[in-house]
């Protein structure tokens, strides 16, 4: 193929370790790390699965809080039953996405169905943790949902696929409000074919590699790994010189603030933390219904 124009390069790679959440259920996650602790404004990125489950094996994410951040949400394959002390319920099936903004502090779960339990099947999900600036960690929570059929996909020149779940790309929008400059989006590569993202100049940037193998900006990346873009241009390219393959961009204007972060709570100060775990314990950020 013709080499796309590319202008960032890579500054870091990083491997992804394996940890399980929720039930016990396994992800795979580049970061946070104690090397890479997050990637301004991004938090965390999981990945579960895809893998194929039998009848009784789907395991979720049982009551929990978070309060100061973003969750995104972004299922795959399968689907998860989603309710919070809001009130909020919605499933999110394969194609759909969750934007959870927790703001000022929410208690939330994430289930498998009952059908998808009792039937088992494929599992594939993401889950991206997005941080909220000082001024907005106190904003009430909101929950928005988009169906497979409202994200937007372009297709390249090249013939990659890129679904937009947030931010601009190749001339189409995703379509969640955000409330940091981002953009979060998923690109499917077939062999030898690529596409040219652009990240606003301060922005950070990063891809990392959901399947397959990839090239970012000349460097090669396996199944699982990530690249952070060093801030040295407004354009980078992604390709799949040999099999298909499939990538999550990420990029976003930093907040450059200081993060304390302690389990599903992430302030700027440990005594913003204390005050969370306070709040949560007096059932200030309410009760799951019964």
């Amino acid at each position: 193929m013709t080499a796309l124009t590319a202008g960032r390069t890579v500054a870091r790679t990083a491997r992804p370790f394996h940890t399980h959440e929720g039930a016990g259920f396994p992800v795979r996650r580049p970061f946070p790390t104690e090397e890479l602790p997050f990637v301004d404004p991004f938090l965390m990125v999981d990945q579960v699965g895809p893998v194929d489950l039998a009848p009784g094996e789907a395991k979720g994410a049982p009551p929990h809080p978070h309060r100061g951040f973003e969750t995104i949400q972004y299922v795959l394959d399968g689907d998860i039953a989603n309710a919070d002390s809001r009130g909020h319920r919605a499933v999110v099936r394969a194609g759909g996405v969750q934007w959870l903004t927790a703001g000022s502090g929410i208690v939330h779960e994430a289930l498998p169905t009952p059908e998808f339990l009792a039937s088992g099947g494929r599992q594939h999900m993401l889950q991206i943790w997005l941080n909220l600036p000082a001024r907005l960690k106190g904003v009430p929570p909101e929950s928005q949902n988009v169906e497979a059929a409202g994200l937007p996909v372009a297709v390249t020149p090249e013939g990659a696929e890129v679904t937009v779940l947030a931010g601009t790309s190749h001339g189409v929008t995703g379509p969640f409000e955000t409330r940091t400059p981002v953009l979060v989006a998923h690109g499917r590569l077939a062999a030898g074919t690529g596409a040219e993202f652009t990240a606003p100049a301060g922005h950070n940037a990063m891809v990392y590699v959901m399947r397959g193998e990839a090239t970012v900006a000349g460097t090669h990346l396996p199944d699982g790994h990530l690249a952070v873009l060093a801030r040295d241009g407004e354009r980078f390219t992604v390709e799949a010189p040999g099999a298909a393959a499939e990538v999550l961009v990420l990029t976003g204007e930093p907040i450059g603030e200081p993060v304390a972060r302690s389990g599903p709570f992430v302030m700027n100060t440990p005594a913003e933390l204390r005050q969370a775990e306070r709040d949560f314990r007096q059932g200030l950020m309410g009760r799951m219904p019964s």
